[in-house]
């Protein structure tokens, strides 16, 4: 029974640092980004939505990353994100940037998390989302269905190595 435990908190530990994986990637203007692996909170066989926290240590974005996107000559996103927290509120991120990464295999959609959200954004899970990427089917609003708590956790992991 105590190999069980022991077994049950490494493997608690393993998948606790495992989400806190923090990447970055030098941009052409040479500035850096730092981001944890995106999670999907939406799926169905003809489209996929994954999100996740990027920040430049100054200000943090919510990533969207659709399945299927609109071409790179076709994109005109400049739609705001809406999300509704576990606080029962309704946060407006601001459209940033939309950027093709991967040779144009993904696109990803930057939206600014206001500075006086940090702590709710750090603090509730997601509830729902009011997605409106136009060229895509991502025009909706979404429940958060899959990891409720990506951006929370992944926010948090971040806020922790700053400390």
């Amino acid at each position: 029974m105590r190999n069980i435990v022991v077994l049950f908190l490494v493997l608690f530990s393993f998948q606790s640092f495992a989400q806190c994986d923090i990447k970055s990637k030098v941009q052409a203007d040479d500035s850096m980004l730092y981001f944890i692996k995106s999670a999907t909170f939406y799926k169905t066989k003809q489209k996929s939505l994954k999100i996740g926290i990027v920040t430049d240590k100054e200000n943090y974005f919510i990533a969207l990353q659709p399945i299927p996107f609109p071409l790179k000559k076709d994109n005109n996103i400049k739609e705001d994100l809406v999300i509704e927290l576990s606080d029962k509120n309704k946060y407006k991120l601001e459209h940033f940037d939309t950027r093709y990464i991967k040779h144009d295999s993904v696109m990803e959609v930057l939206y600014l998390i206001d500075k006086k959200d940090i702590k709710s954004f750090s603090s509730f899970e997601a509830i729902n989302a009011d997605v409106n990427i136009p060229g895509t089917e991502f025009m909706e609003n979404y429940t958060f269905k899959l990891h409720k708590k990506a951006i929370m956790d992944q926010l948090n992991c971040f806020l922790k190595q700053e400390k």
